[in-house]
């Protein structure tokens, strides 16, 4: 019961890793808000924490709208007067090589998983900041560290994290809030699931355990950043990718 009575606001929430994420935080004792653009499939995804004992709140959040996020902020206080650990795993993808990529798939991508982040942080923290405590993981991704043909907007975005991370970090330390965050390789989802047989061989060679990674492998090391026992870690990067970088 690493987090037992804390709340957690995991946007994304509904399935993958941040349902994953959501479910793990809830069997250590924690309180879930599932913030989603997908509003039936976070009610389904809170009814999975309850049936473990913790109170959840589905809430519809585009994280791209400060305001919706702010309104987010608001219900949770409502329902649960506090707000102790923020996980930021909102995210989309719209590859293209750069010379073949539009605006708009640009704009997307980073407005959903920069801006979303930097929004939630900045709706988050103050709260945290007034209860001088806090926690907050964002999903970044070795292709924020390495790049990746065909995904200029992700891996802009994905370096983004990592750099807003370590600025977070510093702006809200002395309010005794921690900020960090985890870059996963390859790792089974939905999405992966729908990739070419042989390009998902080709993957599976260059990482060095030999087996893509599961969204239980993420949420651990985020159920680590969140709890008392990385109380002393603050901007930083844990790279959870079988030894793939």
């Amino acid at each position: 019961m690493r987090l037992k009575d804390k709340v957690a606001l995991v946007t994304g929430g509904a399935r993958g890793i941040g349902r994953a994420i959501a479910l793990s935080f809830a069997r250590e004792g924690c309180d879930i808000a599932i913030g989603d653009v997908n509003p039936e499939a976070a009610k389904q995804a809170a009814g999975e924490v309850e049936a473990l004992g913790r109170r959840a709140l589905p809430l519809k959040i585009d994280v791209t709208s400060y305001a919706e996020v702010e309104e987010g902020i608001n219900k949770i206080l409502d329902k649960f007067a506090k707000v102790d650990i923020l996980v930021n795993n909102a995210g989309i993808t719209k590859d293209n090589i750069i010379l073949r990529m539009s605006d708009a798939d640009w704009d997307a991508v980073l407005a959903v998983n920069l801006k979303g982040a930097f929004n939630c942080i900045k709706a988050a923290s103050k709260v945290m900041l007034k209860q001088r405590a806090g926690k907050i993981v964002s999903i970044a991704s070795i292709i924020g560290l390495i790049g990746n043909a065909g995904q200029a907007n992700y891996s802009a975005s994905k370096a983004g994290i990592i750099a807003l991370t370590k600025t977070a970090a510093k702006e809200l330390a002395s309010r005794n809030i921690n900020v960090n965050a985890v870059a996963p390789g390859f790792i089974q989802t939905e999405m992966t699931a729908r990739l070419p047989e042989d390009l998902k061989e080709k993957m599976r060679q260059e990482i060095a355990l030999n087996r893509f990674g599961t969204p239980q492998d993420v949420a651990a090391a985020c159920l680590f950043l969140a709890s008392q026992e990385a109380d002393y870690i603050t901007g930083q990067t844990i790279v959870v990718d079988g030894g793939m970088v």
